[in-house]
């Protein structure tokens, strides 16, 4: 379809395919050398992808961090990305993981209020702060958790930093890729799912955070969801969709910084 191109990211990425399973063998051993704490499987739901994995710092927590995951709603789970707790846990933060059932099993309205629900039972069993991050498509879920209709009013006061990398703000643009014959989104859902439709969030530290080299659709969707909601947007200068995300592994970041509300 006319923009499969345009939301190509792994075509535009030189060893693209060594990506996902690198990723996946970097958060085994991570997950294997923090030994009792980490948890895998926390249930928050009714079906077997309903679950999250927590990771405790040494010490007591200073917060909760909480990633989601990207994948265009219908790839991956928590377990491939354990490893970018690390800069997080250095600081003294706790870090959560949801997984979360993917289309065409359920539409993306339904993951939205998935991921409310990690939020939820993830924030019933923490104290503190929480910070939400996420990636790609995670960059559209954590925006959405900003909605009062999502979450309610006491739980988005505990959100104190949400840094959005490489969202997908507008989602009416994917109904012109093939990817939607597994995403199923009509022209309802996909506006009523867009950040860039939402009014701006209060009262916390938002950031969006994008990839010079990235394709120019994700680019253009950052710009538009910093514009709409006054967000602050960095644009980070040679990385891309799949290598921008590496620095919430590291706990002198820019990115974890701005995440845990670091100067």
């Amino acid at each position: 379809m006319k923009l499969d191109d345009a939301y190509a990211n792994a075509a535009y990425i030189d060893g693209a395919d060594a990506y996902p399973p690198r990723w996946a063998q970097e958060a085994l051993a991570f997950r294997e050398a923090l030994g009792a704490r980490a948890q895998q499987g926390v249930s928050y739901g009714p079906s077997p992808r309903q679950v999250f994995d927590m990771f405790q710092p040494e010490g007591v927590s200073r917060g909760t961090m909480i990633f989601v995951h990207g994948g265009y709603w219908k790839a991956f789970d928590a377990s491939v990305w354990s490893h970018l707790a690390a800069g997080a846990l250095a600081r003294g933060w706790g870090v959560a993981m949801p997984s979360y059932d993917l289309c065409p099993d359920v539409r993306i309205g339904d993951i939205t209020r998935q991921i409310a629900a990690a939020v939820t039972r993830i924030a019933d069993r923490t104290f503190g702060p929480l910070a939400l991050a996420g990636h790609s498509a995670g960059g559209h879920l954590v925006c959405r958790m900003t909605d009062p209709l999502i979450l309610p009013s006491e739980l988005r006061g505990r959100i104190k930093q949400i840094v959005s990398i490489s969202p997908v703000a507008d989602l009416v643009p994917l109904m012109d890729t093939s990817m939607n014959e597994v995403l199923r989104l009509d022209a309802a859902e996909a506006q009523a799912e867009s950040p860039v439709n939402m009014p701006p969030p209060h009262g916390l530290d938002l950031t969006i955070w994008v990839g010079a080299d990235e394709r120019p659709a994700f680019l253009d969707q950052a710009e538009q969801l910093s514009r709409t909601w006054g967000a602050r947007r960095i644009v980070e200068p040679g990385k891309h969709h799949f290598d921008v995300i590496d620095a919430l592994g590291d706990p002198d970041s820019a990115m974890v910084k701005a995440l845990l509300g670091l100067k």
